[in-house]
């Protein structure tokens, strides 16, 4: 069937530009010598995440353990989660390293405490990345030698742990405004990561890995020397706020949501559609204006129409002086601000090559194992 046969509002995932997305992530990862391990959090589907990897190397990064517990069910062996482990996840998550390789992430000594104990009480021994904060100040240790040589010595002595290495993520190139602002972010991550990971070895602590990355850092960086593997995510959909900081073009960007024109008033220049925070969230979008780009259905921009605000079921249009409303009933496509989030709303993606639908896939969703279900 065409897009327009399905109910509104449905995410739409363009096929071929999400395998030119994920051709070009492989072809730059071989480009800077390092190991891709995409994160699968912007589409939480097996399908996708099959897509994204090597068939020869299929390994990944999540966010949730649901996410793990799926993906380890369809095959994947090599599993990071990248959120520093609660505590009321220790044994969900050793119990799923079980099927895969799982490794998991620690900050604090209170925290590595607990995996120890627990994974010794179970006579498992897990993998632990130490997060190390490298500029976006939202999780990690600071890249001090003490502290990190501490909870390193910690994780290679056990029992039940072994120390995976240093992982960093560049949240903050998020707040990127051009490619050059992209580039010293990546630089930061890449140097504040690799020099502590320098400064451990000449003290005689061994770090096995480096693991760093992001999609814009992915995109701007101008080498990985001393890395070992890059996590980017959104690359696989990108999305308007990735365009606005110049990680990509708009038209590279491989997801929309589809909506019909519910509402229809010329008096005051605004029409309401059916797709409201809870099919595209409320993100504003970094460097965005308005809550997405309109589109027609085949795709075609509509300058002058913006959608301006958004409830919890319905998306408020508002068009320019002299720009004609959309018909009543009329199907549009929004260019979502964030995609990771829009694709969180929807428990069924339409996969279309030129608005034919080809497939309908389904992500995971929930945050622990039991949801780990199709369709939870």
């Amino acid at each position: 069937m065409d897009i327009d046969c399905i109910p509104t509002p449905a995410f739409l995932v363009d096929l071929d530009r999400v395998t030119t997305n994920a051709a070009m992530a492989c072809r730059r990862a071989t480009e800077l010598g390092v190991r891709l391990r995409p994160h699968a959090k912007t589409h939480k589907c097996v399908e996708l995440a099959r897509l994204q990897t090597e068939p020869s190397d299929p390994c990944l990064t999540v966010s949730t353990l649901a996410e793990a517990a799926r993906f380890a069910e369809a095959g994947f062996r090599d599993i990071c989660w990248a959120l520093p482990l609660a505590a009321c996840h220790v044994d969900s998550a050793l119990e799923v390293a079980r099927s895969c390789t799982l490794a998991v992430l620690a900050d604090h000594p209170q925290t590595v405490a607990t995996i120890q104990r627990r994974a010794a009480a179970r006579s498992q021994i897990i993998s632990v990345w130490l997060k190390v904060d490298c500029g976006y100040h939202r999780a990690g240790i600071a890249p001090r030698l003490a502290d990190a040589r501490e909870l390193a010595n910690r994780l290679h002595d056990g029992p039940g742990t072994r120390f995976a290495g240093l992982l960093a993520h560049a949240g903050h190139s998020y707040h990127a405004r051009r490619p050059t602002d992209i580039t010293r972010v990546a630089r930061e991550e890449r140097d504040r990561t690799v020099n502590l990971a320098h400064a451990l070895r000449e003290t005689g602590t061994a770090v096995p890995a480096v693991s760093i990355g992001s999609t814009p850092t992915l995109v701007g960086v101008d080498h990985l020397d001393g890395v070992d593997e890059i996590r980017p995510g959104n690359y696989l959909f990108f999305d308007r706020s990735q365009a606005a900081i110049g990680s990509c073009t708009l038209d590279d960007v491989a997801v929309t949501v589809s909506t019909t024109v519910i509402g229809r008033y010329p008096e005051r220049c605004t029409a309401i559609l059916d797709a409201g925070a809870l099919a595209l969230s409320k993100d504003p979008g970094e460097g965005c204006v308005d809550f997405g780009d309109v589109l027609d259905l085949d795709g075609t921009p509509l300058p002058g129409l913006h959608l301006t605000s958004l409830s919890q079921e319905h998306g408020k249009l508002v068009a320019d002086p002299g720009i004609p409303l959309p018909a009543l009933h009329r199907q549009l496509r929004i260019r979502p601000n964030h995609s990771c989030l829009s694709a969180a709303l929807f428990s069924e993606y339409h996969i279309h090559r030129a608005g034919h639908v080809v497939d309908v896939w389904h992500p995971v969703r929930g945050w622990t194992a039991a949801h780990a279900r199709r369709g939870a």
